[in-house]
Parts: structure tokens; sequence; C-alpha cells
């Protein structure tokens, strides 16, 4: 099988123009291809318009073909797949995995395939329930502490973008990609540059993958929460757990921690108990709004709104002068802005789209890299101090009941108060209140944006319009704090302990949580392994 890249090809061809594209790359007739398999395609739009693919391609005499086609783009190809570890036997304590988010559904997934019966906790609500209660909260500014945007079965991530797109060459997002298209998501996220799921067809996905769970011999508990950890000459014992029924001892021997990045209450136990943390980086900012007609424009140019190309998207990064990094994150194309709140009188927010895309706006985050140096102590929980004091100012500055302050960029970068919206209109509920966003971020912050918002404008076309929209404030882009772990065993230096996921530290999206998962799973099944 030979491996093709770089095919360039007018947005919206059909199979026949790929076929047509592949034997000329290959310099043979469409008659010699035996098939032709699409791994991979995006849009490329920095000189017209096109769609670049790569292809899988079984062709006759192969070795013929490669000698003489002498294409820098095609190469020999050796399709490879994960392998899950091999069945163990039910073991007579089960493991538990602590949060159902993408980290910690994966990890119990794999440990149920296994026959290692798994426990899954989640202090949230299952994922049905969880939309009712997240609906109301944006609906009225009433909050759930227990089922909201941050807590709940599928984590942070089910009320955002699903986006799947990841960096790493690691076999297992192959793998989980394959997983959510069998649970429910598009074929499209096993071939599109940038997948998503979007957030109405992750509630499918999710219910699904619960499901499976708990048909190969786990079990899931929702509004169980995990209060401490009994331990002995270094070792997990048992779980204590606050659920509805009251308060249990459960007893284990393997804990898969994947607490998310606002398990803050979590985060006091362990210090408590003396598990070895350390403060990490991370970073902060607003979100940003604009039309998404205007961001089509921008990167289609006059292909905007023709042959059915998506709502495009954007990644944006700079410097300033002082070295701080200023770039877009989590950025939702025909999405809106979502109250992400999960403590009393402190207001977060995040991004949402749905998988048509199909919204007024295109929303990201622009945000601030933000070091330990930069929080108000040095104790391993700072960061959670830090995040806790921007929120805590956006809800003041909001006027209560979880109002969001917002500004238009022009007043931002002339330190103006906003009294109302332009050409962009904010998507953010229960509502926003216009106003000066300096009264709520850092000083290091504004500046930083102040100088990356025209920097950015320089890169993409319209970023910097007057009129886009700063929702204040975003703080949740990643976990303040790194559970420390061992990077052969995965293991903490409490014994049967497994930090996983990006509340951890250990991952930053959807799928890199989801790869974690599996990593850790497949650590505990080595352990079992070694006990039988």
């Amino acid at each position: 099988m030979l491996r093709i890249d770089n095919l360039k090809l007018p947005v919206g061809a059909k199979e026949d123009k790929l076929r047509a594209a592949c034997a000329h790359a290959l310099r043979v007739s469409e008659e010699a291809l035996v098939s032709v398999h699409l791994l991979r395609r995006s849009i490329d739009a920095r000189e017209g318009v096109k769609l670049v693919c790569s292809c899988a391609v079984e062709v006759k005499n192969e070795s013929g073909v490669l000698r003489r086609c002498k294409n820098k783009n095609v190469q020999p190809y050796a399709p490879k797949k994960y392998t899950p570890p091999a069945p163990v036997s039910a073991p007579e304590v089960s493991p538990v995995v602590i949060g159902a988010g993408p980290a910690g559904l994966f990890c119990a997934l794999l440990l149920a395939r296994c026959g290692a019966r798994p426990i899954l906790l989640e202090r949230g609500r299952a994922v049905e329930q969880r939309k009712r209660d997240v609906e109301h909260f944006w609906r009225t500014g009433e909050l759930d502490l227990t089922s909201n945007v941050q807590f709940g079965e599928g984590g942070a991530g089910a009320f955002s973008d699903g986006k799947l797109n990841t960096g790493t060459k690691d076999l297992r997002h192959g793998y989980i990609l394959e997983e959510f298209v069998r649970f429910g998501a598009s074929e499209d996220i096993l071939v599109d540059a940038k997948p998503h799921v979007g957030t109405d067809k992750l509630y499918v996905v999710l219910q699904n993958l619960r499901r499976e769970i708990i048909d190969r011999g786990g079990e899931v508990r929702f509004s169980h929460k995990v209060v401490d950890i009994e331990q002995n000459s270094g070792s997990v014992t048992a779980l204590r757990v606050s659920a509805p029924e009251g308060e249990y001892t459960l007893p284990t021997k393997h804990v898969v921690l994947a607490p998310g990045h606002s398990a803050r209450d979590t985060f006091e136990m362990l210090q408590k108990r003396g598990v070895p943390m350390e403060p990490k980086p991370f970073a902060v900012g607003v979100r940003i709004e604009h039309r998404q007609r205007d961001m089509d424009l921008a990167q289609y140019k006059e292909a905007a709104g023709r042959y059915g190309l998506p709502p495009t998207s954007y990644k944006l990064s700079c410097h300033t002068e002082k070295g701080r990094g200023v770039f877009s994150f989590c950025v939702c194309p025909g999405g809106e802005v979502v109250a992400a709140a999960s403590e009393e009188k402190r207001v977060v927010t995040n991004g949402m789209s749905e998988f048509a895309r199909d919204g007024e706006n295109i929303n990201g985050g622009l945000l601030v890299s933000v070091t330990p140096e930069d929080f108000p102590s040095g104790d391993t929980l700072a960061g959670v101090q830090f995040q806790r004091e921007l929120e805590d100012a956006a809800y003041r500055l909001g006027g209560g009941n979880y109002a969001a302050p917002a500004q238009r960029v022009e007043d931002f970068l002339k330190h103006r108060p906003s009294t109302g919206a332009g050409k962009v209109v904010p998507t953010y509920l229960p509502s926003v209140r216009w106003c000066d966003l300096h009264g709520c971020l850092p000083p290091f912050v504004c500046e930083a944006l102040e100088e990356g918002i025209p920097m950015l404008g320089k890169k993409l076309k319209g970023f910097d319009s007057p009129d886009a929209v700063l929702t204040a404030v975003e703080t949740r882009s990643s976990s303040p704090v790194r559970i420390v772990r061992d990077n052969l065993s995965f293991r903490s230096a409490l014994r049967g302990l497994y930090p996983c996921g990006e509340g951890a530290g250990y991952a930053g999206g959807i799928t890199s949580a989801a790869v974690d998962g599996l990593r850790c799973a497949e650590c505990v099944i080595r352990a079992l392994q070694n006990e039988a």
C-alpha cells in the first residue's frame, strides 16, 4: 500500500476527482488503482481555497509504480492500529475510576473491556439530567453546584465544541476516534484535519459509551463524590464517598484519579493527605466574539459562502515585548459563549458549538499565559486562589446573578467602558453587563491583551474589529496543578493512586485526556496481572 500526501483538489470535489488525482500522482491509469481510501482532508485558504487530501492507495505492481513515479509526496504505507491489553481475571476488589470526563470514561471503558469490572464514580449527574441543569442555569442564573458545565458525565468537554484535534501521533488517537464514531459521532472525524463532534452529538456518544461500560461488567455511580482517600503504609486501601443515600467506604487497591481541572475541593483534600502536587502554568483571559460571516470572509475571501465551505475557525498566537504568550484557545465556529461557573458568586466563561456550527457568531478564548510566579503565594494551590480572585472580580463587575462583564474591543483598547453592542451581539447567557474589563483583569493580563489584539489583527483581518466583543473571565483553560506521578508506572507516591487526565495536569483537550485515560488503564491492568 502507498500513501499519497498533499493532493490538492477543488473544494467539494467528488470521489472520482480523488481517484483521478491519485492516479496522476502515481503516473498510472485509474484502472491500475485497486482501492483508494481517504486518510485526511483539510482546507487550505492561503492562496485560493483548496481541498488538501492524503490517501492510502492499493495499486497493481506497487514496487514498480513507486520506483517510476518519483514523487516526494508518495511513500510506502503500512497502517498501524492500537492493540488493547489482553483480558485479566476479575479482581476480588474492583479498581475505581474517579471522574467521568474523557480520561475517566475511556479508562473505565478499557478496564471493563479487559474484564476488570471497574467502578466509575462521578460527582455530577448523568448527561441527560446534566443538560437540563445547565440549561436551567443559563436561563435563570440558578447554579447547581453538583451539576454544571464543569461537573457531570462528559466533564467540561461535554459543553464545548467537542474538538478532537491533537498534535499527538499516538496510536490510541485513532482508536479513540473510531470509538467516538461507533458511539454515534460523524464518520467525518476519522478524516477531518480538525475533527469535532458537536455538543449536541456528544450527548448521544456519552450515553452509548456509558452503556458499554455497564454491559462489560463495569458500574457507573452518579452523584457519588470522593471526599477522602484511606491509606495504610503508603498504599490506598479505600475511598470515602459522599452519595445521596449517605457517606460510605469503598474498599479498593487501585484508584485512577481523573478529577477534571475544576475539582478544587479534591485538590484541597489531596493536599491535606500529603499527595505530592505542584503548581503549573496555565492561561487566563476572555472570550472574544466576532460575526461568523466576517471571519469567513477574512479566511475564504471571495469563496466565502460558496462551495459548501464549512464555517471557518482560526488558531492565532503572538508574544508581547515582555515575553507573554497571547493566543486563541478552544475556538467555536457558529457557537456561543457559555456560563461555566462551578462555585457560587464566581463568573467563568467558556465556548460551545453544536455539530452544524450554524450560529451567528464565532467565539474563542483569548488568553494570556501565566506562571506560578504570577500567583499570590508560593502555596501549591496558589493557582486556584488566583483563578478564584479573577472569577470573584468578574462576578462583582457583572453586577451579580452570573451576568458576565463585556466590552467592545475598541473600547477596551481605549480604556473606556462600553455602553452597548455594535455589529456583534454577545451570546452569553444569562446576560452581559457592559463595562470596562480593566476592572476585573490583572494589569499584566490587560497589557498583554492590549498589545496582542492588534498583533493578531495583522495575522487575521478583522480579528481586532472595533465591534468584536470581549466577555470575561476565562480561567479554566487547564488545571492549575499537577498531581505528581511516576513516568513509567503512572503511580503517585501514594501507591495505588494513578493521577490521570487534564485535571491531574497530563492532558489538554478531549483526545489527549482520553489517551491518558487509556494509558492509565493499561498500567492498572499490568498491576492486576502482576497480582494474579
